[in-house]
């Protein structure tokens, strides 16, 4: 397989990275890069370390992937036993692959650069990565389970949204 980089998005890739798309049956499982970006922007004005990457093959784009630090530093949730993995952790927000990079292994390579990076501590060491996903997801949900993430299913979200934490 050909090696898999990722670099942090810039002038250069900007354009080509908010053109990247899932397949059909996936939109509903992952924001669009251009929205994710938006979001990104938003979470560093309020003070909230993020770093969005391109995901690359070569110098060809093939995915995004974006990871926060602490994006949730002021939640309290009535039961405390459901965020015990929020405050003071990093967050591996957003991943996609472009459909017609699909099924080639590229989303494993991509997590395993995510934690890579996670396990440098850029804004500080932690307990913990997480994620969440659709439950309805099961492709996701094999893959992070792969990296020994485990599911937190007290803290499952209204909208749908499973999480799941990695011991750093």
């Amino acid at each position: 397989m050909e090696k898999v980089k990722i670099e942090r998005i810039n002038d250069a890739n900007f354009y080509e990275i908010t053109r990247l798309k899932v397949g059909k049956e996936q939109k509903n499982f992952v924001a669009s890069n251009t929205y994710s970006l938006a979001h990104a922007y938003l979470a560093q004005n309020n003070g909230i370390p993020v770093f969005p990457f391109g995901i690359f093959v070569e110098e060809k784009p093939i995915g995004f992937l974006m990871i926060g630090y602490n994006i949730f530093p002021n939640k309290q949730n009535e039961d405390a036993n459901c965020d015990w993995f929020l405050k003071d952790s990093y967050v591996l927000w957003r991943l996609m692959i472009d459909k017609k990079y699909q099924s080639k292994g590229y989303a494993k390579s991509a997590v395993k650069l995510a934690l890579d990076f996670v396990r440098t501590f850029p804004c500080g060491k932690a307990k913990y990565c997480w994620l969440s996903y659709n439950n309805d997801n099961y492709v996701a949900k094999s893959l992070f389970k792969s990296f020994g993430f485990k599911e937190v299913p007290e803290a499952f979200y209204k909208g749908g949204e499973m999480p799941a934490v990695l011991s750093l």
